[in-house]
């Protein structure tokens, strides 16, 4: 029941999060990845499993929000298009010092261990229950902002009103919470914080980011589950990642978006 519920907050928190990030950039190309928030909750996991100084998920969300923090600033400086170019340089230089420290793993058991959780497939291991309550509250404090935020959203992103830097810092944070709910616990999951907002957009012409929010979880709790189902009894015999495995069955969608563009 408890990976049926992360299936459930993973399908709404990153398809929400990635609709946000193209209202706030009015760039179809946003995403929750797109500034290193999946580098940095890769790092941070890696430094927590390798040192053991804490439990993966609160090293996870340690080093995602320092992560958030630095584009916080950034983006109080700088223009969204700038602010684009910034979070992919910094999500490599992120991703590099992940790959260094888990190049560097004491042990087989404890890189087999990141591995898993890099997956993605809701096993939970090593989640304790106050992991559990501590991502919920991220999870409803993100989902809370999402939605007390939506009107000014639309109309930023219908060119009505330009928000503040401040404001669209604030926002990064608020989107780091709920994605971080997430991640934090499941790991890194692809596609859906992506391909499922800009799928939406596609089916529903309407600006209003609550119907899009509505639509993008609706079809991203609906895509996540069919992958963990086919993951967890449909696998063949051999282990299939979670992420990986929902790139596969996404494709006829990604052709979607492309023939429709």
């Amino acid at each position: 029941m408890l990976s049926l519920l992360y299936v459930i907050i993973s399908g709404i928190a990153l398809p929400v999060g990635g609709i946000q990030m193209q209202y706030l950039w009015r760039n179809q190309l946003g995403d929750v990845y797109s500034l290193g928030l999946g580098s940095a909750a890769c790092l941070g996991a890696a430094a927590a499993t390798m040192s053991g100084w804490c439990s993966l998920t609160v090293g996870s969300f340690i080093c995602t929000l320092i992560c958030t923090i630095v584009c916080f600033f950034v983006t109080l400086r700088v223009s969204t298009q700038s602010l684009i170019t910034f979070g992919i340089l910094f999500g490599t230089f992120i991703g590099s010092l992940g790959t260094i420290v888990v190049t560097n793993a004491p042990n087989g058991d404890l890189l087999k261990q990141y591995y898993l959780w890099g997956a993605a497939n809701f096993n939970m291991e090593g989640v304790t229950a106050g992991d559990i309550v501590f991502s919920l509250c991220l999870f409803a404090g993100g989902l809370a902002a999402a939605l007390l935020d939506s009107r000014r959203l639309t109309s930023h992103f219908r060119g009505e009103i330009e928000l503040s830097k401040l404001h669209k810092a604030l926002s990064l944070l608020a989107i780091m919470f709920l994605v971080t709910s997430a991640v934090s616990i499941c790991g890194p999951i692809g596609f859906i914080s992506l391909g499922v907002p800009n799928l939406s957009r596609i089916l529903c012409k309407k600006e209003d980011i609550r119907i899009h929010y509505t639509i993008s979880s609706a079809m991203g709790v609906a895509l996540l589950l069919i992958t963990y189902l086919v993951v967890k009894y449909v696998n063949f015999g051999i282990y299939l990642p979670i992420s990986a495995t929902m790139a596969i069955i996404a494709l006829p969608l990604m052709a979607i978006l492309f023939i429709k563009k």
